[in-house]
């Protein structure tokens, strides 16, 4: 991914530098462990802890490799020039490629996950302060971008809260999932090394062991992986989607925090653009964009081939950097975002009353008009509302067949505001459990 939407804690998971090293302490545990059963001698595992404190040469790492074509081949040579070569007899003694691949991939997604994790906690976290400031905030909330009946800015942020705690178990689930290891040989058969070298290896780097491999890790697990990434940033997107909305020039409920000397376009000064929303819009694509691959990799010949390897050396930096970067940005989004409550208010009355059309109709149901013709009573006069620009109130008190349902103090008393957030405390109770 490029700099631009990257995080130097998530980029660093990803490093050459990073899997050689995972890659080494996968070879020097199987060699302890091994040691252990007595397949090799003491001493070389020892040896190859020599190289414990060394800064893996990634170029020298790769003009091995620009001969031998083959990267672990190449990774292990390097290896022997700093351990020695007759000490590094025994490393990768029993085991295939894959083992070190795989498993290094899944220290490095749970690694990923980890951060990824931290990043929803502190959005939720900033979800739920903005929650709390505005639960009584009052705004039109929108069925098809039209106004239907009013909510508050508090349960807008409260059902996003909600949504992104559904991806925090998501995550954790998906953790859970792809963190497996597999030290067991070439077909998965165990045939050239010990039971017993997997569970120390997975053991010593937070893995559990896979139940059964083959040659590779399932890919069921990397598909239900980034599957969960690409619903959070399908939420992601659309909590942006709805601060764009909120910051249309003709509805600027809210706005993303314009800071001093920021410029909003190079041709006309007066413009203030949602532009780090519209970025995390583009930026859920990129994300949602591995999961189709991730689940085209479940399906292997036989026990393995490498069509998933490529796919996974793209997918597995790139998506989970552009998440975390996402993650991030949105939490700054909402912990700056300015609300306008008075806008809404604004917006909520620009059809003078129009909002409340269901207590009347309901009131007229209750009053003993049918259903079919207490909808028709509301919506002549509703549509003098859109049509000429009536005030709703008015135009109900001044209908005749209205007024033999119901009398003038009930039609005024449908206009109450508070009606409408009577039941804001029971909604925060149920999504915040406090």
């Amino acid at each position: 991914m490029i700099p631009r939407y990257s995080r130097p804690e998530m980029v660093a998971i990803w490093s050459p530098e990073t899997k050689f090293r995972i890659w080494y302490e996968i070879e020097a545990h199987a060699c302890d462990a091994m040691a252990d059963l007595g397949v090799i001698p003491r001493a070389n595992a020892d040896a190859v802890w020599k190289a414990k404190d060394v800064e893996f040469d990634v170029a020298r790492i790769d003009e091995i490799e620009a001969v031998t074509k083959h990267d672990v081949i190449a990774f292990l040579t390097h290896l022997a020039e700093h351990v020695g070569s007759d000490e590094a007899r025994f490393v990768h003694q029993g085991m295939t490629s894959s083992d070190v691949l795989d498993t290094c991939f899944n220290v490095q997604l749970t690694r990923a996950a980890d951060i990824l994790i931290a990043d929803m906690e502190g959005l939720l976290a900033a979800l739920k302060r903005r929650a709390l400031e505005h639960k009584d905030t009052v705004r039109i909330g929108r069925s098809h971008g039209i106004h239907a009946e009013p909510t508050t800015m508090g349960l807008t942020f409260a059902r996003f809260y909600a949504e992104m705690d559904r991806n925090l178990t998501r995550l954790r689930v998906a953790r859970s999932e792809i963190a497996t290891g597999a030290i067991s040989g070439a077909v998965g058969t165990f045939a050239n090394i010990d039971p017993a070298v997997e569970e120390h290896v997975c053991r010593k780097l937070g893995l559990e062991p896979e139940p059964i491999s083959t040659q590779v890790i399932p890919r069921d697990r990397h598909a239900a992986f980034f599957a969960a990434l690409g619903v959070v940033s399908s939420s992601i997107e659309n909590i942006a989607i709805e601060i764009r909305h909120m910051q249309r020039t003709e509805v600027l409920e809210a706005e993303e925090f314009f800071s001093a000397g920021q410029k909003g376009s190079s041709a006309m000064p007066h413009k203030r653009n949602p532009v780090l929303t519209e970025n995390l819009t583009g930026l859920a694509r990129l994300v949602r964009m591995s999961v189709v691959p991730a689940l085209e990799n479940v399906a292997l010949w036989h026990e393995r081939d490498i069509s998933h390897s490529s796919v996974e050396r793209n997918i597995g930096p790139d998506t989970t950097i552009t998440l975390d970067f996402a993650l991030s940005r949105l939490t700054g989004v909402i912990d700056r975002l300015v609300i306008y409550p008075d806008n809404m208010l604004a917006n909520m009355n620009k059809f003078r009353g129009l909002v409340m059309s269901q207590r009347v109709l309901l009131a007229l149901t209750q009053a003993g008009v049918s259903r079919e013709d207490a909808y028709k009573l509301v919506q002549r006069n509703a549509m003098k509302v859109w049509e000429d620009g009536k005030d709703f109130k008015t135009e109900l008190l001044g209908d005749a067949d209205v007024l033999r349902a119901l009398s003038a103090e009930q039609i005024e008393e449908k206009f109450d505001l508070g009606y409408h957030t009577k039941h804001v405390d029971t909604i925060f109770k149920r999504v915040f459990k406090d």
